[in-house]
Formats: structure tokens, C-alpha cells, sequence
């Protein structure tokens, strides 16, 4: 089998050393081509080329979940074909990790590249879904292109905490979580809209649901991990249905202190509720607009901001190795 590794040099938990230990053990099993990204988007080059390659079989991420984005979208970029398409496989290096914690994989990379090693030679895989999220039609972000996303996206308050991390790391900050803590309450105390939220959610054959402040679209659970600590916004999401939403529309002090300690409290069983929280579950297609531009992330990437974004549940879009 020819195997292609995608490895980003920049992923915070791996050392040289034990990429070069990871790379040495995967060529004992696999005609292996090793390519490091060498640039923001190199990833989904490389993943474009090994889709359209006659003869690679398996891509494998070494790094994490934006590495793994830029891959699934370069193996995406012509759309899913199960037949045709190379395999994915993950190797986690970054400091969250969400997807391959989510495929049920160990969060160690040495330990994941033998739980891989074992399900190649199982021949063990899945075809899960993904989140497609385009510019709608008819209005200003109608031109921007399309993006998969493979287990969360964001447009307001979450994105905007994104933006503000990498604006952080940017200036040399380590990416923690305590990191993290710090830019949600920053943001909380300047977030402009927080009592009168500017977000209609619109799916076919349902009212609008309007005035939105926050809304956070999964495709699986949990939605992210404090530490080892999950973090169910959509307790029922999962790779094998649509999309999910958790949405609030307000964000008051008091309704954020509860939501908050919902959050860190949740469950596989339970998450955020109350009378300001909206939570839908599989959904196929739905539009979410704003009133004012608002920031926008995919699988924690901050990619600016928009008005308008259409996202769409693809069930079986891509074969991963699990």
C-alpha cells in the first residue's frame, strides 16, 4: 500500500524526534511518501494532489485539527466519492486534538500510531459524515468558496475567541487552555451584541428562529476538551447523522455564568439547556444570517468574518481509519 504522511513540523506536542520514531514506525508497514507542510494551505494541496493521484490508497495527518481540515478539504475538493478516494488517517500532534479523540483514538501520538498500525492491519475503517459550509447565494458572501469542516463551526461569540487566540499566538503565546479562558471572558466583556443578537437561523419548512447571539454547529461529541475533560455543547451529534446546533439568544451575565457551568458539567446525556438555549439535532440544511458582520471558525481556524453561511450535513463523505 502506497501511503502518503502529511506532517506539520509546527504541531505542539511532537518533537522532532518523535515524528522521526512515528515516520519510521508507519514505513515498516506502508510504501510511505513523508511531505512537511511548509506553508498555511500546503496541507490541502497535498491532499488535493493525493486525491487526484492513481495510486495512493491512505493519507495520513501528523499534527492537529487544522492539519487535519487543510487535508480533508484538499481530499474533498472534487467532493466525496467513497470508491475513489484515499483513506484518512490521524495522528494527533496539536494541543486539543478534537476530531481524533472523537474517532476514539488515543490522544498520545505514539500510542495512536500503534492503535493505526493495528486497524490497517484489521483492515478496521468508517465512513463518517462531514459539515460543508458555503457563502448563500444572493447576498455579499455568495463568492466565498465552500469549506468542509469535520467536527465543529461557529459564527459570533466562539469564532470571535478563536480570532483573539490567534491574534495571541501570533504574538508568541503558547496555545493553552487556561489561553483559551482568558480570550472567552475578554471577549465576553466586549462582545457587541450579546443582549440583542443579530443571528436568524432559517431551515426548509420551519419558522426563523430569530435574534441569536451565539451558535455553534457540531457534527460530532464532544464539541472540544478541556485537558482530558470533554465538552458536550451537542451531546447527540455524531459522525453518522447531520448537523447539530446549540444557539442562545441571550448572553446576560447570569445566562452566561449557567451556560458556562452547564458546559463544564455536561454529559454524553446532557448538555446545555434552559429557556435561552436552542439545541437542534441532525439536520441536513440550514442558513445562518446576520444582521452585522461576525466572525466565522471551522474546526478552531478563525476565517473572518461573514453575513450570510449555508451549511449542509454530508453523511459518508470520507473512509477514515479508525
Amino acid at each position: 500500500m502506497r501511503a502518503l504522511l502529511v506532517v506539520n513540523p509546527a504541531a505542539t506536542t511532537t518533537s522532532a524526534r518523535t515524528r522521526d520514531v512515528l515516520i519510521h514506525a508507519l514505513a515498516s508497514e506502508m510504501k510511505l511518501e513523508v511531505v512537511t507542510t511548509e506553508y498555511r494551505g500546503h496541507a490541502r494541496d497535498l491532499g488535493r494532489q493525493a486525491a487526484e493521484s492513481d495510486d495512493i490508497e491512505l493519507v495520513v495527518a501528523l499534527g492537529g485539527d487544522g492539519t487535519v481540515n487543510e487535508v480533508v478539504n484538499g481530499l474533498l475538493h472534487n467532493g466525496p466519492d467513497l470508491d475513489r478516494l484515499p483513506r484518512l488517517a490521524v495522528v494527533p500532534g496539536g494541543s486539543t486534538n478534537v476530531f481524533a479523540r472523537a474517532l476514539g483514538l488515543p490522544n498520545d501520538a505514539v500510542e495512536a500510531t500503534g492503535a493505526l498500525l493495528d486497524a490497517l492491519r484489521e483492515d478496521r475503517e468508517r465512513a463518517i459524515g462531514l459539515g460543508l459550509a458555503a457563502g448563500t447565494p444572493g447576498t455579499e458572501d455568495e463568492a466565498v468558496p465552500s469549506r468542509w469542516f469535520t467536527f465543529c463551526a461557529g459564527l459570533g461569540f466562539d469564532a470571535g475567541v478563536i480570532g483573539r487566540v490567534e491574534q495571541q499566538r501570533e504574538r508568541g503565546k503558547r496555545s493553552t487552555h487556561a489561553l483559551y479562558l482568558r480570550q472567552v471572558a475578554r471577549q465576553f466583556l466586549d462582545e457587541p451584541h450579546r443582549r440583542h443578537g443579530k443571528i436568524t437561523l432559517e431551515r426548509p419548512g420551519q419558522d426563523p428562529v430569530t435574534d441569536l447571539v451565539l451558535s455553534i454547529i457540531c457534527n460530532t461529541s464532544p464539541w472540544t476538551f478541556l485537558g482530558n475533560r470533554p465538552v458536550y455543547a451537542s451531546p447527540k451529534a455524531s459522525f453518522d447523522t447531520g448537523l447539530d446546533v446549540l444557539a442562545l439568544n441571550r448572553m446576560s451575565t447570569g445566562a452566561v455564568a449557567r451556560y458556562a457551568t452547564q458546559l463544564l458539567t455536561s454529559s454524553p446525556e446532557r448538555g446545555p439547556h434552559g429557556k435561552h438555549a436552542l439545541s437542534l439535532h441532525d439536520l441536513t440544511d440550514f442558513t445562518l444570517h446576520s444582521k452585522a458582520p461576525l466572525p466565522l471558525q471551522m474546526d478552531g481556524d478563525h476565517l473572518g468574518l461573514r453575513t450570510s453561511v449555508t451549511f449542509t450535513g454530508v453523511r459518508r463523505a470520507l473512509r477514515v481509519i479508525v
